[in-house]
């Protein structure tokens, strides 16, 4: 390569690369403390449990799965996919879900939970052995189950609001 084709250097590039070098290294040693700090300050209490007290993942695929287990020990049909489908369309997986518009609220008993079921249809549909809060996602699936086992044959059967 000739001369002329080389890049110039300035007198001050080496310093200009110390500093550069430095800078970085003092950034990258604060970035740790600043985060540590951060993360220090969250509360410690706020916590969720990773798994159900059945062992399963505290999540909607666990609940399904949950329920698809209590369902099978009493004969009430589904499958997963039918389940999931409906539990996306009914609340999109909030199981705190309430709707407080259709002809169900307007008579004062909302739709509530994953698959939306009024108290009465959770009352007379309960499924021994899970929990008689309507929000509980397990009760809330496997009551809606049944019910839709004993008016459609299956959840799997059901397309729209139900």
């Amino acid at each position: 390569m000739s001369a002329v084709a080389q890049p110039r250097r300035t007198r001050n590039s080496r310093l200009v690369r110390v500093l550069t070098a430095a800078g970085t290294g003092a950034a990258v040693l604060a970035l740790p403390l600043i985060g540590a700090t951060s993360a220090s300050a969250a509360p410690s209490t706020v916590t969720t449990a990773a798994t159900t007290p059945a062992g399963y993942p505290n999540n909607l695929d666990g609940w399904i799965r949950e329920s698809l287990a209590i369902m099978a020990e009493k004969h009430i049909p589904g499958t997963y996919n039918g389940i999931y489908r409906n539990i996306i369309r009914e609340s999109s997986g909030n199981p705190k879900a309430i709707n407080l518009w259709d002809s169900n609220a307007a008579k004062g008993i909302p739709s509530k939970g994953l698959l939306q079921v009024i108290d009465p249809t959770f009352n007379a549909y309960h499924v021994a052995g899970t929990s008689f809060d309507i929000y509980d996602p397990v009760a809330n699936i496997t009551a809606a189950c049944n019910y839709a086992a004993a008016r459609y044959g299956s959840i799997d059967n059901v397309f729209g609001a139900y």
